[in-house]
């Protein structure tokens, strides 16, 4: 059985440190400038399970979106709590805990900047990429006020445009990546924000010198409930994504326009070969199912609101955080007992492939 899931960013890091004490992880913390909705410090944490010199190590990521990051953490931790404790062989593992700490702890999807850090990881020396289209719908995404009768008006202007884009354009134009409207919703951010200076150094330091490395990112929000969707950032013929299909075999690239994802701009495992050079990467994301879309959505732009026109430490704000929390998690335990067996499923073909 697994540990329920952790009810704030504090008890799940609590959690964490105490499963990766529990088998003499090596625990490295990095401590994020700001502070957490209960005034806590924030910190990335690191546990380390094997050699520090191995030549294959395999990195499982959790909260690159804040909230998502409560499936993360528990998984991590069950992964943790089941490790063989006689192991000697095999790669070493390197859990990152709360890759965005601030999005966690205050129950967001973004971080502090309202950034998505899998739109962040562009090219920022070249002129970021082009999203006219957000544009037109950028006042009902995220409008002034967030009163009932907004809602309702903006919802339904909302499925009008569906009408007229299709659903699959409408996924793309607002899942895409927009770099226009900072309080908007996927927002890229005018630069590379805290977390992702963050794991771009800690990650060409670490992979530095490293063989082969395995990427594991826990996302939740899109597919079937309780399903983990095995997501691509290669496209087919290039050599990791032939690797990840011999791994893990049914993998959907973002770019072929098939997955539960929009073609997405700037994320980050699209960047992870970049970070190490000399390491043969081979990355994965596992997209779990939670709800519906519209109530995904629909979630995302109370969220945008309150941080762009409303208090997000005024009471009323934690109803806008369990909202958003029902959409990327559930805390039904039958939920997380579906989530693992994929998990475990990528992590042990990884193990394997990784081998003596």
């Amino acid at each position: 059985m697994i540990e329920p899931l952790s009810r704030s960013y504090v008890d799940a890091r609590a959690a964490f440190l105490e499963a990766a004490a529990a088998v003499g992880a090596r625990l490295t913390a990095h401590p994020h400038p700001l502070r957490g909705v209960q005034g806590e410090e924030l910190f990335v944490d690191v546990a380390e399970v094997g050699p520090a010199d191995a030549d294959d190590v395999i990195v499982v990521v959790s909260g690159t979106h804040g909230v998502e990051g409560y499936l993360g953490s528990a998984l991590q931790r069950h992964h943790l709590a089941t490790l063989d404790p006689d192991r000697t062989t095999g790669p070493t593992l390197v859990f990152v805990h709360a890759l965005n700490p601030y999005g966690m702890s205050w129950v967001r999807r973004v971080n502090e900047d309202n950034v998505d850090l899998n739109r962040n990881f562009v090219d920022w020396s070249q002129p970021v990429p082009a999203n006219t289209e957000y544009a037109q719908l950028a006042d009902l995404l995220v409008p002034s006020s967030w009163t009932a009768q907004d809602q309702e008006r903006t919802l339904l202007a909302l499925m009008g445009a569906v009408q007229e884009f299709g659903m699959d354009r409408m996924q793309q134009i607002i899942q895409g990546g927009q770099f226009d409207h900072p309080t908007g919703v996927f927002y890229g951010g005018t630069g590379p924000t805290w977390s992702h200076r963050w794991l771009r150094d800690f990650a060409s330091r670490r992979l530095a010198g490293v063989r082969r490395a395995a990427i594991i990112d826990l996302h939740t929000g899109l597919g079937p409930w309780g399903h983990g969707s095995l997501l691509s950032s290669n496209r087919p013929g290039e050599a990791a994504h032939d690797r990840q299909v011999a791994w893990w075999h049914d993998v959907t690239s973002l770019d072929d326009g098939e997955s539960v994802s929009a073609v997405v701009t700037g994320d980050w495992l699209a960047a992870a070969e970049g970070f190490a050079p000399g390491t043969e990467i081979t990355c994965i994301c596992i997209e779990y199912g939670t709800v519906d879309a519209i109530t995904v959505l629909q979630s995302l732009r109370a969220d945008a609101v309150l941080h762009a026109h409303g208090d997000p430490t005024a009471p009323e704000a934690v109803a806008v955080r369990d909202q958003v929390r029902a959409a990327f998690v559930d805390d039904d335990p039958a939920w997380l007992e579906a989530c693992w067996p994929r998990y475990q499923f990528v992590a042990t073909a990884a193990l394997e492939r990784l081998g003596p």
